[in-house]
């Protein structure tokens, strides 16, 4: 039992010390007789004059040094053949069901950084990007979105427009950046919700780290993105850079309203955006 720390350690066995004799005289002491000791026989003088542990000794050396060999050549023989063993170099096409298991991070909270730091990741690996083709329906089975989208470019002050508000399903694409599936950031908007109803991205704050949205494309493929964060920012201090600023992966970010609505200036204080890197794709029509 260890002693507890600021405590003294309890007190050894007082016994060994010499008594004292008085009046008589002490007994006799008895010193035991030393036994005799074992000692092992010399080797042989003939053969090689090895003891059997060193000749033991070198023969698991040896096994050993070829064992490593062996591992070695093997690990170079498939690394100039990985076509043949099934390895990638990370730019082969990853089906979503060959990837790893997402955790449930049903309860993390929303992505926050500041503006310089890059777009949140997924923890799955990127797919290679595609050729360009025109985005047509933006599929987010979790949030039962299946709406169509349309390009939309800039207004007059410079922002980006927003799809026509008399069509609560409709999702805008920027049609000045990338497609959805191309390197860099596909960017598409939606409304929260209109005077009288809900909209197409009312409920995107819901998303998290791990879901999947499904981009049909013009080509006949579809472009399958994973979410690796979603992030409430003030209008005021929009993250230009991590939103539009190039990206070496292909990436689509969700833009709708969120906070609090102003009633003043009729629109609400912060943006929802979401940020998505594409993980896989695969042909119309099949998942």
């Amino acid at each position: 039992m260890t002693t507890p720390p600021g405590q003294p350690p309890y007190p050894g066995d007082p016994q060994g010390y010499p008594q004292q004799y008085y009046g008589q005289q002490p007994p006799p002491m008895v010193f035991p007789q030393p036994q005799p000791q074992w000692e092992a026989p010399e080797p042989a003088t003939g053969g090689t004059g090895l003891k059997p542990v060193v000749i033991m000794r070198s023969v698991l050396i040896l096994a050993a040094v070829v064992g490593v060999v062996t591992v070695l050549v093997g690990l170079l023989f498939i690394g100039s053949n990985p076509e043949e063993y099934d390895l990638s170099d990370g730019r082969s096409d990853l089906p979503m069901q060959a990837q790893p298991p997402v955790p449930n991070n049903g309860g993390q909270a929303l992505f926050e950084a500041p503006a310089s730091v890059p777009p949140p990741l997924p923890p799955i690996q990127p797919a290679p990007p595609m050729q360009p083709s025109t985005p047509q329906r933006l599929i987010v089975k979790k949030l039962g979105i299946n709406a169509p989208i349309r390009s939309v470019g800039t207004a007059k002050d410079g922002t980006i427009q927003v799809p026509p508000a008399d069509n609560p399903n409709l999702v805008g694409w920027y049609r000045y950046g990338p497609t959805a599936g191309q390197a860099g950031p596909a960017v598409m908007l939606g409304h929260k919700d209109t005077r009288t109803r809900s909209a197409v991205f009312s409920r995107l704050h819901e998303l998290r780290n791990g879901d999947q949205i499904e981009v049909q494309r013009q080509d006949g493929t579809v472009a399958v993105f994973t979410v690796g964060g979603v992030e409430q920012a003030d209008k005021r201090t929009f993250p230009t850079e991590r939103v539009y600023g190039p990206q070496a992966n292909a990436q689509l970010h969700l833009i709708t309203c969120g906070g609090t609505y102003n009633r003043t200036t009729g629109h609400y204080t912060d943006n929802v955006i979401v940020y998505a890197t594409m993980t896989g794709s695969h042909r119309a029509g099949r998942s």
